[in-house]
């Protein structure tokens, strides 16, 4: 199965997350073949871009799209916020998500467990002094800065939830996150808008990073 969909649930993300892997659970016990592979498309970017970090349903629709790969067993996710266009709905760019989806089936309804299929994905977070470490899975051969610049669209906040652009760095497989007017941060974003554009954490197989937050 290939699953596109999710704009039009963007005003209540929370209930999607209870209903998509509800859906992925009916269809399969409809057809009875048992736990047939389920490959979806996280939303692509969309809508003008905002200069400031910002609350976005977009955002928090793809947190639970990302979420349910946790909870659905043989599911994979294409994540495509590199590939829309802020004035048009249907993104014009197919290819990359055709071969992003094909990638996602080698590995998921064939089982070639050598390939790298998806981009990183957020794991966990700690803090060390004035900086937030993330960490990820999904890294393939390496994380890298696409276009070789600065990492862009990661935001942080302290205790006041109020974020800010922050400085990212690729250190190993982790990210170093840090603003000087945040000294004791406690949240980072990544990608949290409805279209993020120059997102460009990348693994080297050049597959995107799926946008995320570490506190709700």
């Amino acid at each position: 199965m290939i699953w596109y969909q999710g704009e039009s649930d963007t005003n209540n993300p929370a209930e999607y997350l209870e209903m998509f892997p509800a859906l992925i659970a009916n269809w399969r016990e409809k057809w009875g073949q048992g736990e047939f592979p389920f490959l979806y498309v996280q939303l692509a970017n969309f809508m003008e871009v905002k200069p400031q970090p910002t609350e976005s349903n977009w955002a928090e629709l793809r947190e639970a799209q990302l979420k349910t790969l946790a909870v659905t067993d043989k599911t994979a996710m294409a994540v495509i916020i590199d590939a829309g266009e802020w004035n048009d709905i249907h993104p014009l760019n197919k290819k990359d998500v055709g071969q992003r989806l094909a990638l996602a089936a080698q590995n998921v309804a064939y089982g070639d467990k050598d390939i790298v299929y998806s981009g990183p994905m957020y794991e966990s977070m700690r803090i060390k002094g004035k900086r937030a470490i993330i960490t990820f899975t999904q890294v393939g051969s390496g994380l890298m800065v696409k276009g070789g610049r600065e990492l862009k669209q990661f935001a942080i906040a302290g205790a006041d939830k109020k974020f800010v652009w922050a400085k990212a760095k690729i250190k190993g497989d982790k990210v170093v996150v840090w603003n000087k007017a945040i000294p004791n941060p406690v949240a980072v974003r990544y990608a949290w808008a409805d279209n993020p554009e120059g997102a460009n954490l990348y693994n080297k197989e050049g597959l995107p990073a799926s946008p995320f937050r570490t506190n709700e």
